[in-house]
């Protein structure tokens, strides 16, 4: 896990600022802000009021009709679950992507606490590897921060763990962002189970190498996270299809998951800028959802 400096963190800060104030806050408000509920009070029913809102055991118990009363939620719980497994601190020829999905946290951390929200992280490899309860403040931004940039312990990846725990320890929030490479096994079931509570974001990071072989004869490669070692011919064509039509078919089955849960889905790529790319994602969801 790559470190950051003092400067290096007041810069994201900085960036976060930028982001609220002018290209994201309006996207962000627009999109999430409001969207939950919760409920007030009982009070006697008025002409006009929806029919739907009745409280039955209250009516039965008092002879006359009663409704429900809720209120939009006046703060949201923001959730960041990141990968930190061995497979994201590969380097690619611009960045390793643990750095990319350092910087992608770090950001909406920022942001949340910005926008006077509550923002809190789980880091798991295929272990938990630190849980930050949800708060508000710049200082607690700040801790978030530091748990980012924490060498972990494990190696794997076992995001099905990482959800089932979330659900545990933190059921009911408002937005969850899931950052992370998915190179995992099936997590279907537990991400369907979290998308019943949260409103859930999928940010896959990733590298235009990731998804071709480059021809340059015999290659010796090993799986960061296993430690397998497999010698590759990367001068046969058919060798570079066959990894290429892999890496689609994941894409796929990564957007499919997503599609069946109600996930959205968002690839940042090591090229572009995690600003740029957030801040394209969240405009185009609000005209998409204005829509």
């Amino acid at each position: 896990m790559s470190s950051w400096s003092a400067a290096d963190v007041r810069r994201l800060e900085m960036l976060s600022s930028h982001l609220v104030t002018s290209i994201f806050a309006g996207a962000y408000r627009s999109v999430f802000r409001g969207r939950g509920i919760e409920f007030e009070e009982v009070r006697e029913y008025q002409p006009g009021d929806d029919i739907r809102s009745i409280d039955w055991n209250v009516t039965a118990r008092c002879g006359r009709p009663f409704v429900k009363r809720f209120v939009e939620e006046r703060e949201m719980t923001v959730m960041i679950l990141l990968d930190q497994s061995a497979s994201l601190d590969c380097r690619t020829p611009r960045r390793a992507k643990s750095s990319l999905a350092a910087e992608i946290c770090a950001l909406l951390a920022f942001v949340a606490v910005r926008s006077n929200d509550r923002v809190g992280l789980i880091t798991f490899t295929d272990r938990i590897e630190s849980y930050i309860p949800p708060a508000k403040g710049s200082r607690h931004a700040q801790r978030l921060v530091a748990a980012l940039l924490q060498s972990p312990g494990g190696q794997g990846t076992d995001l099905a763990a990482a959800l089932g725990y979330l659900e545990r320890v933190q059921r009911r929030g408002s937005l969850l962002f899931v950052v992370s490479d998915f190179l995992v096994g099936d997590f279907r079931l537990p991400l369907a189970a979290v998308a019943r509570h949260y409103e859930v974001i999928a940010v896959s990071v990733s590298d235009s190498s990731d998804d071709q072989l480059p021809a340059v004869g015999l290659l010796r490669v090993a799986d960061p996270e296993s430690g397998t070692r497999h010698l590759v011919d990367t001068a046969a064509a058919e060798v570079r299809e066959r990894y290429r039509q892999h890496a689609v078919t994941r894409r796929i089955q990564l957007n499919q998951v997503c599609a069946d849960t109600g996930v959205e889905h968002l690839i940042v790529d090591s090229v572009v800028p995690p600003l740029q790319a957030l801040g394209r994602f969240f405009h185009s969801r609000r005209q998409r959802l204005s829509r």
